[in-house]
């Protein structure tokens, strides 16, 4: 009986192998639906359309510009939640989370005029700027072999200032900084809001939006952007995520353990250290700097251990009542192994296990109980820190969100 069943079901499938072909792009279909936004921009006090308004999807490839009558469309959208920006110059900036699905999505966008702000006045040499340039450019950009091959086309439109005291740099930007990021094929436009360097506590922080754009080049520019892209992207934190709620971690070559480290008690704390260093320096008592630059080269840990076995995404990861919106949750720190490549930068704070092979490593702590992440493998809400592969990447491995690499 079950052969004659067997038999019966592989001739109906025969006759009609267009249902073949359903079945099996039916799960790809769902995933590429393409969404649709539209809508109006007017001034909230005229009431009036505005014209050649930046709308853009932050930290995405889709963009574009109000029309004269005010309208704007960005079509073909890869399904998960971003930020709707609207930029004018004159205007205060716009921003509304929006989750695209299926359904399209009309906006009617007001945007209240922006009250003319005086700037405090920073005199500096142009020394000065330019030192301070140079450490913004290596922390926003990066040094890696892609960042050489970045440009900023519009430099000086940038408000920098330092204080050596607490050795903190400080960047804002009151219109698009726009980088050509030539390794990888994409003229990023970033709305700098604040910029902060502490070197003391070794933390960059970063807030503002951006689009990308798709540069023009011939055949042989866009296969080699094409290859520079998919490096950026397999063992990235957004290829981790995307992996993580598809259940898809072993196959594309993530492992995760809970990490057990304590705070190591030799080390003094890092804003004592440099302060110590930079005292002897002036003093030129070598001996002394000498000592404490020792202490600085220690770990900040001590006792680390990895818990095994390796964990399953459902012990770190849960659904929300929001379709597409997924929570990130775990004790500890979070340690990643992405084992499809090798990382041979030396980092002291990295614990790797005398048995494990060189192999791309990355910690994620969680700044608040939990964080949130949709379908695109973006943070969204709550953003982790970063320590090893992760925590290097800058402007110049940055891809939109929006991006789909080949399936390997």
């Amino acid at each position: 009986m079950f052969f004659r069943k067997l038999k019966k079901n592989y001739f109906c499938l025969m006759r009609f192998p267009w249902l073949i072909l359903f079945i099996l792009l039916a799960p790809f279909t769902s995933l590429a639906q393409n969404g649709t936004i539209t809508g109006l921009v007017t001034g909230a006090e005229s009431k009036k359309p505005l014209p050649r308004a930046s709308v853009f999807l932050s930290n995405s490839a889709s963009g574009t510009a109000t029309s004269e009558d005010g309208t704007f469309t960005l079509s073909g959208l890869r399904p998960g939640q971003y930020t709707l920006v609207v930029s004018i110059l004159g205007y205060e900036e716009y921003n509304k989370t929006i989750l695209v699905g299926r359904e399209p999505i009309r906006l009617n966008i007001e945007l209240a005029a922006k009250p003319l702000m005086l700037r405090e006045v920073v005199i500096s040499s142009d020394a000065d700027w330019k030192r301070n340039y140079e450490m913004f450019k290596r922390e926003f950009i990066g040094v890696d072999e892609n960042a050489k091959n970045c440009v900023v086309t519009n430099p000086h439109i940038l408000n920098i200032t330092y204080n050596p005291t607490k050795q903190l740099l400080h960047a804002d930007a009151d219109q698009f900084l726009i980088v050509e990021n030539r390794a990888l094929g994409y003229r990023i436009k970033f709305l700098v809001d604040d910029f902060n360097i502490d070197k003391i506590s070794n933390i960059i922080s970063s807030s503002g939006q951006r689009v990308f754009e798709e540069m023009q080049g011939n055949e042989t520019q866009k296969k080699k952007w094409h290859q520079k892209r998919e490096e950026a992207y397999y063992g990235s934190a957004m290829h981790f995520f995307r992996s993580l709620y598809t259940d898809k971690l072993t196959e594309e070559g993530f492992k995760l353990y809970h990490l057990n480290r304590y705070l190591n008690p030799d080390r003094p704390k890092e804003e004592i250290i440099r302060r110590k260093i930079e005292q002897y320096k002036t003093q030129r008592r070598i001996d002394s700097a000498n000592f404490w630059i020792g202490l600085a080269n220690l770990s900040k840990y001590y006792h680390e251990s990895l818990t095994q076995p390796p964990l399953f995404p459902w012990e770190i990861m849960t659904t929300t009542e929001q379709t597409g919106i997924y929570s990130l949750h775990f004790s500890n720190y979070l340690y990643v192994v992405y084992t499809k490549a090798t990382d041979d930068v030396y980092n002291k704070d990295i614990y790797r296990p005398l048995d494990m092979p060189n192999y791309a490593v990355s910690v994620i702590t969680l700044m608040a109980p939990y964080a949130l992440f949709d379908m695109n493998g973006i943070i969204i809400q709550n953003a982790p820190l970063y320590e090893g592969t992760w925590a290097r990447n800058r402007l110049s491995d940055m891809l939109p969100v929006d991006y789909v690499p080949d399936q390997k």
